[in-house]
């Protein structure tokens, strides 16, 4: 198992909540008196975890930015999810009722706008994140740090063939819906319900033509002020819980 550098005391909480085993060295602030800090200190002695207190200074360099809030950890990520994985989800949802709820992102390569996009995702139960394995953005630590813990608790699939994934899950019922420009509904006249996927594209190009093909319906944000469109996070938080509105409210 690859290991990783993660950061942050959501990030780090999460993984000793969800995945203590794959936690390998672990540094905290030796000068850190924040609430949050002792809290955290006390998760990881519950875990039979060892924290070594460190100088700030060296916490930057474990993480590469001082932007680490007191702690650092090495971390042997537990899985990476594949095609196979997708579909061994997507069986689990069939056999229970459960209709699949998805975003794929395609072409987002700002770990940021990567880590924020989980964030949302967790937060409105979508049970999976797809994008291509290639022009993509990975799991780095600041996408795992700005992900809050959604990093180590919604699974993050990467494909080899964007658009051949698209026409499986398409093969398997599910309804394929895209932000775009050239959309002639809102996301407020869409239908969000039942077995879907959300697909957002990058900022300065949205998605590719043969992603656009694949889609069974275009829809927009409408904006009402002078700026044409948001940040791409933004947008698919906007988007994923007016989906959870309806689906909350469809009988």
């Amino acid at each position: 198992m690859a290991k990783t550098i993660i950061y942050g005391i959501h990030a780090v909480e999460s993984a000793l909540r969800n995945d203590p085993s794959n936690i390998g060295r672990l540094w905290i602030d030796k000068q850190g008196r924040k609430d949050r800090l002792r809290k955290l200190q006390s998760l990881i002695e519950d875990c039979r975890l060892k924290s070594l207190p460190t100088e700030a200074e060296q916490l930057t360099k474990h993480a590469g930015t001082p932007r680490h809030q007191g702690v650092v950890a090495e971390y042997s990520a537990a899985k990476t999810f594949v095609e196979n994985d997708l579909y061994d989800l997507l069986d689990q949802l069939d056999n229970t009722g459960v209709p699949a709820f998805l975003l794929v992102l395609d072409g987002v390569t700002d770990p940021h706008n990567l880590g924020a996009c989980l964030r949302s995702c967790e937060g409105a139960g979508v049970h999976a994140v797809i994008a291509p394995r290639d022009n993509s953005a990975s799991l780095t630590p600041t996408a795992r740090k700005v992900a809050s813990g959604a990093a180590e608790t919604t699974p993050f699939v990467t494909v080899t063939n964007l658009a051949r994934t698209l026409d499986q899950l398409k093969e398997r019922g599910i309804w394929i819906t895209a932000t775009s420009d050239k959309a002639e509904q809102t996301l407020f006249q869409a239908k969000l319900t039942g077995p879907m996927a959300l697909v957002m594209g990058a900022e300065d190009k949205g998605i590719r033509r043969l992603t656009e093909e694949r889609c069974d319906f275009l829809i927009a944000i409408p904006m009402a002020g002078q700026v044409s469109s948001l940040n791409v996070s933004v947008a698919t938080g906007v988007c994923l819980f007016e989906a959870v509105r309806q689906r909350t409210a469809a009988p």
